[in-house]
């Protein structure tokens, strides 16, 4: 079941002395981010906050949010881990949230054969690279076009043509 709230950043500190914070957004980067107008304190949803202005600021987002106009205010909101509802984001066909991938049965295109489940992902910059995981063994492998064949997230598969050498071959 996918998450109707995640996780998106963390706010590390203060800006100014008029309440404004700065958050280390947990997006592929600062401007997704900042095309947030409301992210929440709980992952239920329950209590939200209103981005009134935010802009990147190197790797963090500098954000003003309403009702919170002193340093001292800001100040308690430190180290608040800040969600996102999933309807606010607009992926690009091809985009997938982490969450999303994680648990997906991975399938050799070929020999239809189940590879393993994605346990995580790590991103390196040129491109993420998956981890899969069968009963023994991690596999890394670069989630590039060439490799990735289909991802569908509803039916939790996701099909790979596999560079040779990673997987081990059947006998």
């Amino acid at each position: 079941m996918k998450n109707k709230f995640l996780e998106t950043g963390k706010i590390v500190g203060t800006h100014g002395v008029r309440g404004m914070v700065r958050i280390q957004a947990w997006c592929d980067s600062p401007e997704f981010f900042c095309g947030l107008k409301k992210v929440y304190l709980d992952k239920e949803g329950k209590t939200a906050l209103n981005i009134t202005k935010s802009s990147p600021h190197g790797n963090v987002v500098i954000a003003a949010i309403k009702g919170i106009d002193s340093i001292e205010e800001a100040e308690k909101y430190r180290n608040k881990v800040l969600y996102m509802d999933r309807k606010d984001a607009k992926l690009e066909e091809g985009r997938y949230f982490i969450c999303d991938l994680i648990g997906c049965q991975v399938f050799d295109k070929e020999t239809s054969k189940k590879l393993g489940v994605l346990s995580d992902v790590s991103e390196t910059g040129a491109n993420d690279v998956w981890h899969i995981k069968d009963n023994e063994n991690e596999y890394l492998i670069p989630a590039i076009d060439e490799v990735v064949v289909s991802v569908d997230i509803e039916n939790e598969t996701i099909v790979i043509s596999p560079l040779k050498g990673i997987f081990p071959d059947e006998n």
